[in-house]
Formats: structure tokens, sequence, C-alpha cells
């Protein structure tokens, strides 16, 4: 596709991204909720959020169906009154609606393995009916213009802009760290597209490369995204990753959840999957007034995020040296 035609592509998603975005009262009244708190906390909503980083990595789907299922669950909590026992099966299950739209039927999880690996307490039955339940309030067909949307359209005009030269974004680096930011409740605030240009123009100061700021810049003003809001979103997304490569931060990481499995998990797995013998591992919302529906009673969770004991499939490359050793200087300045 050429410059032009990236051009008017680019523009007919930005006029089209705000019917995508959640609504913003019921983002700050997650944000606004207590830890021990009956409805669904920032915290909470973080963690089941890297959970569904670790399943997308562990099933091997794309970061397409990730972006695509957070943006599912943060539009389904800022309009529903969740209770945290029913979180699992909501994340769960927009998980399993986004697989369907953007991964090949051949690759799908079955919905019993998906509950499995997932740790969780409900039923097969429970997680058709919460599929139903979000994409009826949502009306979700197919498709959503996402931060991602953006990023690969940024990535192309790039490109297209960039073949003689030796600047080279790395794609899967770029997805890595939007995935990072996602992570965080903050980041489904911002407009997709101005969300997506921070994290381009973060890599290409990282680079240093003055040509491809300058496209940055171009794109900044086709789009008319006012300067002060592409700075406040391009300083947290800064200060996100820089937290994000500290080596306090726990990450997902899909590399160590193949292996949390007990011998009576595995003899009940249906897959094609092999997995090692390992000795047994012991098995232990809203107010009425401020949402617009409740979300029916229908099952019976308490699984603790599989995140919790995981590692990251991002860190090393994929999160600039540059903030790594900002960290370091900071520490030794403390």
């Amino acid at each position: 596709m050429d410059a032009l035609k990236l051009m008017k592509e680019l523009r007919v998603n930005y006029e089209q991204e705000i019917y995508y975005l959640p609504k913003e009262t019921g983002l700050s009244l997650i944000e606004s909720a207590a830890q021990d708190d009956s409805r669904i906390s920032a915290k909470c909503r973080d963690a089941k959020v890297e959970d569904l980083w670790s399943l997308t990595s562990f099933f091997g789907y794309s970061t397409q169906t990730f972006v695509l299922a957070v943006n599912l669950l943060d539009r389904f909590l800022a309009m529903m009154r969740i209770q945290p026992k029913h979180l699992s099966c909501v994340s769960l299950s927009c998980l399993h609606l986004a697989a369907k739209v953007t991964e090949d039927e051949c690759n799908l999880t079955p919905t019993d393995e998906l509950i499995r690996i997932g740790q969780c307490r409900f039923t097969v039955s429970d997680l058709s009916r919460m599929e139903k339940i979000v994409a009826e309030k949502l009306n979700f067909k197919s498709k959503a213009i996402t931060a991602l949307t953006f990023l690969h359209m940024y990535h192309q005009i790039t490109l297209s802009h960039s073949m003689d030269r030796k600047e080279n974004l790395s794609l899967e680096k770029l997805e890595a760290q939007l995935k990072a930011c996602l992570c965080r409740i903050s980041f489904s605030k911002a407009k997709p597209s101005v969300l997506a240009l921070s994290l381009l123009r973060q890599e290409i100061e990282a680079i240093q490369s003055e040509d491809l700021l300058e496209i940055v810049h171009r794109i900044q003003r086709h789009l008319k995204i006012a300067d002060e809001e592409l700075l406040l979103w391009s300083e947290r997304v800064a200060q996100c990753l820089l937290d994000y490569a500290s080596p306090e931060c726990s990450k997902p990481n899909h590399r160590r959840l193949q292996w949390i499995v007990s011998r009576r998990t595995a003899q009940n797995l249906h897959s094609y999957r092999s997995v090692p013998e390992l000795p047994t591992i012991p098995e232990g919302c809203w107010d009425e007034s401020e949402s617009e529906d409740s979300c029916e009673d229908m099952m019976s969770s308490g699984e603790e995020s599989l995140s919790s004991s995981l590692g990251s499939d991002a860190e090393g490359p994929f999160f600039p040296l540059h903030l790594r050793r900002q960290k370091h200087r900071q520490y030794l300045h403390a």
C-alpha cells in the first residue's frame, strides 16, 4: 500500500476509534475502587490482563488477539457492574471471543482446555453464557480499532519513507511495549492513535533518528493531535517502560506457565501438547447509580493470578537499553 492510501486509511481509523473506547467514567471508578471493595479494582484488573498475556503467549495466539481481548475487557468493565469473583470468567470470555475473530479455526484452543490451563473454577456453559453477554452488551461483531491497528499503520508509513535508511524499527519490539502498557488500566484512557504514536516516538527517540522523528510529526499534523496530548502520553509511556524494565517489576511469562501443571491436571488434559512428568503440585463492581446494568451471577471463582509467579517474555531487547541505564542511574543517586 502506498503512502497516500495509508494516510487516507489512517484518517478513517482515527475518526472511528471513538466507537471502540471504554467509558472514561467507568475506568475512573475502577481506579478509585479499594482493593478490599466489592468492586473491581485497578490492581485486580491489571493482574487479570497479565494473565491474558500469559495465556495468549502459551497458546501461541497473536498480539492482535491479546490487544482485542483487553479492549473488550476494558469496555465491558467500564460499562457493567462486575463482582471480583466473576472477573476470571469475563476476562477468559473476552479472550475466547477475540481468538475466534483473529485466529485460524484450526489454532483455536478448546473451551474446556482454556478453562483448565487458565486455572479457573467455572464451567464451559458458564463461559459460553458470559461470551454471549459480553458480545451483546458491546454489540461486538468482528472487529475493533485498537492501538495495535495504529501501531501497524504507523510502522508501515515509516517503512515506506525509510527504505534506504539504516534505521529499522522492530514491530515485534513495539508490540511488546504496547502489551506492557496495556497491563496498566491508565493507558486504557488514552486514544489508541495517541498511545501508538507515543510508543513510536519513544522508540525513534531511543535510536536518535531525526528523519524518522519528522515522520512522527507529519503523522501528528495529519491527525491533528495536540502537542500537549502527545507529550503527556509520551511521558507516561516512557515511565511505564522504565518501570517495566526494573527488576522489581513482576511480569507475565508464558515460558514458565507451561510447566505449572500437576500430574493429575496433566492426565485430565486432552490435548496434542506433550506435558512433562513433574511431581504433583499441592492444590490447594459498580454502584448502581454509576452503571448501566449489572452482570448476572453465574459462577463462583477464586483464582489467583497466573502471572504472580511468572517472569517476562518482553525483557531484554524489547525494552530500550537507555531506560534500564536511566533506572540504574536513579538507583545510584538514591
